[in-house]
């Protein structure tokens, strides 16, 4: 006999400001694969458990393509069904493989040095102002725009209206479905021109390298290059431009690990990274559905069912984070989900890490007395995102 399993409202009730809701840690230790209901879409299960978690990111029994005919459970009314982030190997395979070729690590490490002078040039803007200063307005939008425009040879002069396309393409309830579609198709006219400018005069930027990138006689098309530079540009802006404030107001109100880091530079990029595993930036990822039935502890997904992943939750996983809840810059074994896992894997992870690194670096060296511009409690919070972060964060100095 099947038991029923009850169905629980997704997401749950928020803690405040980048806290986990208490039932995450509950459900991973007696209900790690559970049944929900999100505000949109069909029920499904919901995955908080690390080990699980990695199965169904990368097991090729669970697919991101099946979601586009299905009414896949989601936050927003409209579905993000569009894209690379809706492929399955060996498309998907064929797609990154040849973006890997032009996104690679020396390419983003020849930026660093243009990325730090970027920073450093917000940072100066910003302390031409009297404190309290917003530094997600004068430091965080900014500066990944900026970043991955330069990056991709974007003209100055267009980067502000890619930054508004991205902040409504990535909206869950603060932007119509129609509204999206206009933004999301204003993006694709744009790219799709420069794209044919890049045929007709090669670059070295990201677009020019994607433009001759080969895998024998195989070779990226227009339409799969705009696809892929929207993808880019989109999750790449926003979710730098969240989590740097996300990270620095950490930062502010942990002195302990502030001052740890102050102290030794050189834990930088494993703070990084250990702000990426504890710092909660989506509330779910989208849908995967099994192909057939798959077993995942004591519960059988069956084909067709679709299973949510909590990121956040697996990051927070005892079984393999030792002292989950406690930010060590010195964790030696950090295995984290922050740029998920599997084939869909950030294929800009390189890159954020090394943006992530550079406005660290940059606040904390020229701001030595960087601290919160008003109380804790009068800080503002996003709604009506795919990601969770701060709508403004004032500091002073």
């Amino acid at each position: 006999m099947t038991i029923p399993h009850e169905v629980r409202s997704y997401p749950f009730e928020m803690s405040e400001r980048l806290m986990l809701d208490p039932l995450y840690s509950e459900l991973r230790a007696t209900e790690s694969v559970c049944r929900v209901s999100l505000p949109f879409g069909e029920d499904g299960w919901l995955v908080t458990r690390f080990e699980y978690a990695r199965v169904v990111l990368a097991d090729p029994r669970f697919s991101r393509a099946a979601s586009v005919d299905r009414d896949e459970p989601r936050l927003g009314r409209h579905q993000h069904n569009v894209g690379i982030t809706t492929m399955d190997p060996p498309h998907h395979t064929r797609l990154r493989g040849l973006a890997a070729k032009a996104l690679t690590a020396r390419r983003v490490e020849e930026l660093r040095l243009k990325t730090r002078e970027t920073a450093q040039r917000l940072v100066e803007d910003l302390v031409r102002h009297d404190p309290p200063v917003d530094l997600v307005e004068h430091f965080a939008l900014p500066f990944p725009i900026a970043v991955i425009c330069e990056l991709m040879g974007v003209p100055p002069e267009d980067r502000g209206r890619l930054r508004s396309w991205a902040e409504v393409i990535l909206s869950t309830t603060g932007a119509s479905p129609e509204e999206v579609g206009r933004q999301r198709l204003a993006m694709h006219d744009y790219l799709t021109e420069l794209v044919a400018r890049r045929r007709r005069e090669p670059t070295d930027d990201l677009l020019g390298a994607m433009v001759l990138a080969r895998d024998g006689e195989d070779r990226l098309t227009d339409d799969e290059m705009v696809l892929l530079a929207g993808a880019i540009l989109t999750a790449g802006h926003e979710t730098i431009a969240t989590q740097i404030p996300n990270f620095v107001y950490v930062l502010l109100t942990t002195p302990r690990l502030i001052d740890r880091v102050r102290a030794a530079p050189d834990l930088l990029e494993s703070t990084v990274e250990e702000l990426m595993r504890s710092v909660p930036l989506t509330t779910v990822l989208a849908a995967r559905y099994a192909l057939e039935d798959v077993r995942l502890g004591d519960v059988v997904i069956r084909a067709g069912d679709p299973v949510v992943v909590s990121l956040a939750s697996a990051n927070m996983d005892e079984e393999v984070f030792c002292g989950a809840s406690e930010i060590d810059p010195g964790r030696k074994h950090n295995p984290h989900l922050g740029f998920g896992h599997g084939s869909h894997h950030c294929i800009g992870a390189q890159l954020a890490r090394m943006e992530l690194q550079v406005a660290l670096e940059t606040l904390l060296r020229r701001l030595p007395g960087l601290r919160l511009g008003v109380e804790e409690d009068a800080l503002e919070w996003k709604s009506g995102m795919l990601v969770r972060g701060l709508r403004s964060l004032p500091v002073g100095w």
